[in-house]
């Protein structure tokens, strides 16, 4: 599985929307996969997202190769730390948090992951990580030891947004947090989507495929659903 990116551009440019599932490996029980992998069978993903803020098992390839064995849509690495890398994944955002200033999720995890990276070949995607307060302390917050942009601030949001694809990045990520009380505001993605070019990425705090539909009207080229497909595995059949 290749040119990841350039089907993300590819789908933006045809205005097809895209969604990930997003599976924490410290969520999964790997005696369950089978009934996992069906259901995501049923839903309307286009890509898997593989990550968490931590990851304290160690099932991560296990998971990988088990999802590679059913499923032919893209597995993309979005690791908390460098010790979340597989190379037995498609491609990783490359992350950097520039909503924050803690210099370990800005460049060092970066520089550590480096010499990993140059080994296996991933298709390796530059994403800004810009978190956005959703009501609560999240585990993105908490253990990156960063806090997030103030919603009532969208002009410091797009900004930063702007930074983050002037310094190169190839996607932004607007991220409430897992399991966040409130999604990203429908008028930040709106804001971002009108002054920047590159694709939008829009997770965190959506429960419901009418808040799906809406971060794709308002902007959103990709929404990525992880806590509540986690909570129901017929998040998407019920919604329906």
């Amino acid at each position: 599985m290749t040119n990841i990116y350039n089907n993300i551009l590819k789908s933006k440019a045809e205005n097809k929307k895209l969604l990930a599932i997003l599976l924490d490996p410290d969520k999964i029980d790997l005696e369950n996969t089978t009934a996992l992998i069906s259901k995501i069978k049923q839903t309307p993903a286009t890509h898997i997202f593989i990550g968490g803020s931590m990851v304290l098992n160690d099932i991560t390839d296990e998971l990988i190769q088990r999802l590679k064995e059913e499923l032919v849509i893209p597995i993309v690495l979005f690791p908390g730390n460098p010790s979340q890398i597989s190379e037995l994944a498609d491609g990783i955002l490359f992350l950097s948090l520039i909503s924050g200033r803690n210099p370990d999720y800005l460049i060092d995890f970066q520089v550590r992951a480096t010499p990993i990276l140059k080994k296996i070949n991933l298709e390796i995607i530059s994403t800004a990580y810009i978190l956005i307060e959703s009501g609560s302390e999240t585990a993105v917050e908490r253990i990156s030891k960063t806090k997030p942009l103030s919603r009532n601030h969208p002009d410091l949001i797009l900004a930063t947004a702007q930074a983050g694809e002037l310094l190169g990045h190839k996607l932004i990520y607007l991220e409430a947090g897992s399991g966040a009380k409130q999604a990203v505001p429908l008028e930040i993605i709106q804001l971002i989507a009108q002054n920047i070019e590159i694709p939008i990425i829009v997770g965190g705090g959506i429960v419901n495929l009418q808040q799906i539909q809406k971060a794709f009207d308002f902007g959103a080229d990709l929404v990525v659903i992880g806590t509540a497909f986690e909570k129901d595995l017929n998040f998407f059949n019920v919604n329906y």
